[in-house]
């Protein structure tokens, strides 16, 4: 089955910084494609790009790079499909934009699968005259036939849908279709959806999500479409989401629609024909599931009431939350020890499938039921690695698997969850070589007392006399993890180039599960950053590496944690790259997508909240005759969820106040700052090569 998608500061900080939204010079800036916006970006880029292309080292970067992204020997990402057969969505030179493509599980274990595509997108692309992105295609179970595929105009997270039949190989004439959107939408049978979209104009919440839910019918115009739930537009979150309960056959067992209060706070109601009833759960309890009559939910929050914790994974009957949806009965699946995470959840046939980190390295279980309770075994993979459920099956109990280390090339397994030894079906080949490398678990001391870990991937012939040249990479957010990965690119363009490459697993993630994330949210922010602070001063009194040779990376959330390391310990470091920032943390809340994440942040409405944004937002806080280092900003003309605003105008007072900074807009991209694998390789090499230029010249 498809995986789910997982002290207070004083008010005179209010006076501190530059002045409200309302104010800032650079609100023109936020108009996406405005043309003043627009040829500011392209003279940053005209300034910009030649002092890193121009640099000798820039072009075998480059030609490294796009040789990992494009390699054809890279491991596919196969997922099952309905009709039994294994997919996946494949980018080389060749298939710059992507091919969606098919072949039968004993032709892929072969090693040399015979593919049969299913959707080209580059010769969509040119066939329509369109900068086509695939953003993932949505498929009626169990047959997999019938598809919506959405369609990216550069990336953006809103998308245009089309029914696609597999079998056909053709969009289908006079089939659902979407306009562009950030829709929701699930299959209810072969002629009804469930979406959720702007049905009128304006219809999204502040925002900027679809919060009104609509059945609607095959050959049915959208003005047609039947409502059947709505929320509120001062909603958070990124919008009203349907839950389709459907069991190993594809049969519906429940439909249940998530209404988003902010980031992480959630309402869910029980559809029943028309009529949606509230069901009593926390506010912070995401559905993983169902399977044999059970609702699995993971709690992110204690439920005292029912002497259930933060971190819990329960299950529900079905029949009796039907019965009495307004009284929940949970009972315990797992309860992770204080070490531990499920990071994720899955179902086949006949089983619950659960990842689970243990000091940040990962083991599989595999649960079914038994006499009325569950019983787990834990499969048999390689020790000491971030293992990912890639697909379960809903045909049978198999799996696909992903292994992971730094040093070691990524595999991928096919396993029965029912038992067995997991097979290996694939291994990437070595992009660079590991056998001088060593990878070390360190831990920091925060400000408050708290162990952080981290990860050290270095040359075993290093010296510590604090001359490394040092990356050091962080997230710290939305209870994302950050797990060991192959390193092939920091391996190619990095390690073997001298370099010493670092994860912090800061609070704010899920390393060890939601007390972890909860840690750092709104007015406990600055635990985030103090953890950051703790890991970079541990690199150096180990001697690791020094100021002048740390540099550090972070994207999206990350961008903004590299915005407050700059504005707040700038001593500390030499190189920064900061990549689709959050930036402006006193008006993020109307910039773009910015107020579905007041859960994560806080409120700037909220004078208590606002005090705490405004101690750390770097826009707020940069200041002329700072030691700031040469930054480089990189953001995405055509990212909707992260506007590039927020590195627009951090570039423009960097500007203001007289620093020395790089600036890259890509035209197109999306969230990812590229909207193809090419796009991907020039980001690479432009950051490696200044990374070179701040640590190793």
């Amino acid at each position: 089955m498809r995986l789910p998608a997982l002290a207070t500061a004083v008010a005179g900080v209010l006076l501190m910084g530059a002045a409200a939204p309302d104010d800032d010079p650079y609100t023109w800036m936020e108009e996406i494609e405005g043309a003043r916006a627009l040829d500011w970006a392209k003279a940053e880029n005209a300034r910009s790009l030649p002092q890193l292309q121009n640099d000798p080292r820039y072009a075998g970067l480059y030609a490294d790079a796009l040789k990992i992204a494009t390699a054809k020997d890279r491991i596919p990402g196969v997922t099952f499909s309905g009709d039994g057969s294994l997919q996946d969505y494949w980018q080389d030179a060749e298939h710059v934009r992507g091919v969606w493509r098919k072949t039968s599980v004993e032709s892929y274990r072969s090693g040399s699968p015979d593919w049969k595509t299913v959707l080209d997108m580059d010769a969509l692309a040119k066939a329509e005259n369109a900068n086509w992105v695939w953003k993932g295609a949505d498929c009626l179970q169990p047959e997999d036939r019938l598809c919506l595929v959405s369609l990216s105009n550069g990336g953006k997270d809103a998308v245009e849908v089309r029914e696609f039949d597999t079998q056909t190989g053709k969009f289908v004439e006079g089939g659902f279709r979407l306009p562009e959107n950030k829709h929701r939408f699930e299959w209810i049978d072969k002629d009804t959806l469930l979406v959720v979209t702007e049905w009128n104009k304006g219809e999204l919440t502040t925002s900027g999500y679809p919060f009104i839910a609509k059945l609607l019918k095959r050959g049915q115009p959208l003005s047609e479409a039947k409502q059947v739930f709505i929320g509120e537009k001062e909603d958070g979150g990124y919008g009203v989401q349907p839950i389709i309960l459907r069991d190993a056959a594809g049969k519906v067992q429940a439909v249940v629609i998530q209404r988003p209060l902010d980031t992480f706070n959630a309402e869910y109601y029980l559809l029943v024909g028309d009529r949606p009833l509230k069901l009593d759960l926390p506010k912070k309890a995401p559905i993983q599931g169902y399977l044999d009559g059970r609702v699995i939910v993971s709690l992110e929050e204690d439920w005292a009431a029912k002497g259930m914790k933060e971190g819990d994974l329960v299950d529900f009957d079905l029949a009796a939350l039907k019965a009495k949806p307004s009284d929940l009965k949970p009972s315990l699946v797992l309860r992770p020890t204080l070490s531990q995470s499920v990071e994720q959840v899955a179902t086949t046939k006949g089983r619950m499938v659960i990842a689970l980190l243990d000091n940040v390295k990962g083991q599989v279980l595999s649960y079914r039921r038994n006499g009325g309770a569950w019983t787990s075994e834990t499969l048999d993979l390689p020790k000491d690695s971030t293992i990912t459920i890639a697909s379960a099956s809903d045909a049978d109990d198999r799996l696909i698997l992903s292994v992971s280390s730094y040093l070691t090339p990524s595999s991928q397994w096919l396993a029965d969850a029912s038992g067995g030894k997991p097979a290996q079906l694939r291994t990437l080949p070595a992009r660079f070589d590991a056998s001088k490398f060593v990878t070390e678990q360190h831990w920091a001391t925060s400000k408050d007392g708290t162990k952080v870990p981290y990860f050290v991937v270095r040359g075993k012939d290093v010296k510590f006399d604090g001359t490394n040249p040092t990356l050091l990479y962080a997230y710290g957010g939305f209870l994302v993890s950050q797990t060991p990965a192959y390193a092939a690119t920091v391996g190619k363009l990095w390690l073997e180039k001298g370099g010493v490459y670092v994860v912090a697993n800061i609070r704010g993630g899920g390393e060890f599960g939601p007390r972890w994330h909860n840690a750092g949210l709104k007015l406990k922010r600055m635990a985030v950053y103090d953890d950051f602070f703790a890991v970079s001063e541990d690199l150096i009194a180990r001697k690791i590496t020094n100021p002048k040779k740390l540099g550090i990376m972070g994207g999206s959330n990350g961008g903004l944690l590299m915005g407050v390391a700059l504005t707040k310990r700038p001593e500390l470091y030499n190189a920064v790259v900061i990549q689709v920032p959050l930036f402006d943390m006193i008006g993020y809340d109307h910039i773009g997508a910015g107020s579905s994440w007041i859960g994560e942040y806080g409120d700037p409405k909220v004078p208590e909240e606002r005090a705490m944004l405004m101690s750390y937002s770097p826009y707020q806080n940069l200041a002329r005759g700072k030691p700031y280092p040469r930054v480089f900003i990189e953001t995405s003309t055509k990212d909707d969820r992260v506007h590039p605003a927020h590195a627009r105008k951090a570039a423009a007072r960097l500007k203001e106040y007289g620093y020395d900074y790089l600036y890259y807009e890509n035209i197109d991209g999306g969230h990812a700052a590229a909207a193809n694998l090419n796009e991907r390789a020039v980001r690479q090499a432009l950051e490696y090569t200044y990374l070179m230029q701040q640590l190793m010249d």
